[in-house]
């Protein structure tokens, strides 16, 4: 049976015994249709979410409720089962896939399924849509008493902060969380080690692992083009070799490819399970199709809502517009006085944020964009402009998604990344019936199959991901190509590793230019921390290679400025806003700083390093290690940085740093906030207790 979207509206116009009569009529036909064709018809599915918005809104529909959970039943959708209104039955069912040290969450059939072929010990890699709720298998894992030491592989450190916070919440007491590069594993042996490939391909402490789990495997596959793959594949296998078990988890894949004789046997299970209904909108006719954007999105029946765009630019220009137009709420007037105040007056977020909306890309900070997502969740923002990195990389409370543009980085994006973006409609427990706008028509339908690199055959893998592999796993072939790029580079295994961090094709061609400059008695040859002439010349070199716009600037001596402005400024705070007075580009760029200041962290230290092991082949001497370790923190404190990542602002976190390590910093601005300290702004004050998930009197947020 299928019951049209717009058969559902009008079912939500009746009242009274139409109604009653209706929806009897529905659960009847739900019933015999399960009978005639099986609980797994996609169609009955969407009922439950929908009748589920429906019945509690309407009080003639208040006797249904034991129909309504007969209904969840029947289909797997035992979450929405009402243990207070079901039959016994399915109240014992319900009881049965409960967990409660996950606050009493229950769980679905197709979770449940999961579940066990996990706690058998088995190798899984699960496809399910978006809403599935597959966090909350991981968070089952932990809590089953049954793993140990633990390795989570996370895309963005926006999500591992958000795994850092839930499972801190849920399981404090009985595993250490390790998120942060300088933090180490105490003797404990229960332990989560979170982490990007980045992080997690160097850590010397991992020990044995009871399990490993990979969020968004699909970016293992190569043919996604992203720059990231080759690392997070060496990561993944350098994880598995020490683990017992893995479970990766992704949406919307159809099939995983690997070798016959490949090391690592698993299950795969695809399912199309969702706990949401969507209703879509096809907009592409529109003539105006900016205005249309604005009224859907001035429509509150429409909150929250995302707006996706294709790049940072043109989010920037369009919410700037919409605040330009319209005022969607008034909560965030103290948060655009603490950014024109912190980081500048002329950052046009300033006034986007004054009216309402918020934005998130991969150039906002970490903490402005964490506070932001925060605040549309809780609705103070009720419309977010975002790109990509937002749908993969952060979970919102989002109602409406509304796909303005079809591209990403100027080239259409393709069906699976419609589909994961149409994903983020709804939310389970929230927004039981989500809405999708398009404003262009949707790819053709199209299978996605992906194929990791640690799972085909070896000898075929590049050389950046064979160089991490350890020469005891190895083929002869591989040894053969290895001792190659040995000679070739004049490095020895440590040194392939890190010249892999920038591909060795740029490796070796930054091997010449290095080679070229020193002839040329360009000083690079320096120990300690370098002058400005130095800092420049290293970039000089760096940037026959890698465009300096890919660190944030327009010119290798517009980033030797900016390396050295920051070093020489005393906070971050003063930084930005000297910056903003200077700046004097378009305004849709002017968060390129950012972009800088994200490359400090990584990318410019990995390509000065590279620089630096070939410096040395001539000149011995040459260390650029404490400068590297200044530049990967912004010159600040370690414990600036990581709590900048946890959600605090480094502006506010600067002003008390004292020496204090990031316990002691945490105490000392959470007593500050409780006491309500008039060195906080009202606004600071709330900041901090909500990144910190605590109340005004200290104890753990509800």
């Amino acid at each position: 049976m299928k019951v049209a979207q717009g058969e559902w509206a009008k079912i939500e116009q009746l009242s009274g015994e139409a109604l009653k009569q209706r929806v009897f009529g529905l659960l009847k036909e739900a019933a015999l249709a399960i009978h005639a064709a099986g609980q797994d018809d996609p169609n009955i599915l969407e009922m439950v979410p929908r009748l589920a918005e429906l019945i509690p809104k309407r009080p003639e529909l208040t006797s249904f409720g034991e129909a309504f959970s007969s209904l969840a039943r029947a289909t797997g959708l035992w979450n929405y089962i009402d243990k207070s209104k079901a039959d016994i039955s399915d109240v014992i069912l319900a009881e049965a896939v409960t967990v409660p040290e996950l606050g009493g969450v229950t769980l679905h059939r197709e979770q449940i399924a999961a579940l066990n072929d996990l706690l058998e010990g088995r190798n899984l890699i699960l496809s399910a849509p978006t809403s599935f709720g597959k966090s909350l298998l991981v968070d089952a894992l932990l809590a089953s008493g049954k793993y140990n030491r633990v390795a989570i592989v996370l895309p963005t450190i926006a999500l591992l902060d958000e795994f850092r916070r839930r499972l801190r919440r849920r399981f404090a007491e009985h595993f250490e969380v390790i998120m942060h590069p300088s933090e180490t594993a105490a003797t404990g042996e229960r332990v989560i080690f979170l982490g990007t490939q980045e992080r997690l391909i160097n850590r010397e402490d991992l020990g044995r692992l009871d399990l490993t789990v990979v969020d968004e495997f699909y970016k293992l596959d190569p043919e996604r083009r992203d720059d990231r793959s080759v690392t997070l594949n060496a990561a993944v296998f350098k994880l598995l070799s020490r683990s017992k078990q893995f479970f990766f988890l992704g949406p919307n894949i159809d099939g995983v490819h690997f070798s016959a004789d490949g090391r690592w046997k698993f299950d795969f299970l695809k399912t199309r399970f969702s706990t949401v209904a969507v209703d879509t909108y096809d907009l592409k006719g529109v003539k105006d199709k900016q205005e249309r954007l604005l009224e859907e999105i001035a429509a509150d029946n429409n909150w929250p809502a995302l707006v996706f765009v294709s790049s940072p630019d043109k989010v920037n220009r369009l919410s700037s517009f919409a605040a330009s137009q319209m005022a969607v709420s008034d909560s965030g007037t103290e948060f655009s006085k603490w950014l024109a105040e912190n980081v500048g007056s002329g950052w046009a977020l300033v006034e986007t944020v004054k009216y309402g909306f918020g934005i998130h890309h991969g150039r906002i900070p970490r903490a402005i964009a964490s506070h932001m997502v925060r605040l549309f969740n809780n609705s103070d923002l009720p419309v977010l402009f975002c790109t990509s990195t937002l749908i993969e990389g952060v979970n919102t409370a989002a109602k409406t998604v509304l796909i303005y543009d079809k591209e990403i980085n100027r080239s259409d994006y393709d069906f699976f990344t419609f589909s994961n973006i149409k994903g983020r409609a709804g939310r389970l427990g929230e927004h039981h019936v989500g809405r999708v706008f398009l404003f262009n028509s949707p790819p053709d339908a199209q299978t996605k199959d992906v194929s990791p690199t640690l799972f085909a055959d070896e000898d075929d893998a590049p050389d950046d991901y064979v160089v991490h592999l350890d020469e005891v796993d190895t083929t002869k072939k591989v040894d053969s190509r290895v001792a190659a790029l040995k000679i070739a580079l004049n490095l020895d295994a440590a040194g392939l590793r890190l010249a892999a961090s920038i591909g060795l094709d740029n490796a070796l061609a930054l091997k010449e230019h290095v080679a070229k400059a020193l002839a040329d008695g360009q000083p690079l040859g320096w120990a300690g921390y370098p002058g400005y002439g130095q800092i420049q010349a290293v970039l000089e070199v760096i940037c026959k290679i890698k465009r300096a716009s890919d660190f944030g600037a327009f010119t290798p001596k517009a980033l030797t400025y900016f390396i050295n402005t920051l070093r020489l400024t005393r906070s971050m705070k003063d930084f930005l806003r000297n910056y903003d007075q200077r700046y004097q580009g378009k305004a849709e760029a002017h968060d390129n700083i950012f972009k800088f200041l994200r490359a400090c962290e990584y990318g410019l230290p990995q390509w000065f390093a590279v620089v630096e092991v070939f410096v040395k082949q001539q000149l011995p001497r040459a260390d650029y290690s404490v400068f590297l370790q200044g530049l990967s923190r912004w010159f600040k404190a370690e414990e600036l940085k990581n709590l900048d990542e946890e959600g605090i602002p480094i502006q506010i976190s600067e002003r008390f740093h004292n020496g204090e390590d990031r316990k002691g910093l945490t105490q000392k601005l959470a007593r500050l906030a409780i006491t309500k300290s008039g060195s906080l702004t009202p606004f600071e004050r709330k900041w901090i207790l909500a990144a910190l998930e605590i109340d005004s009197r200290g104890q753990p947020a509800s």
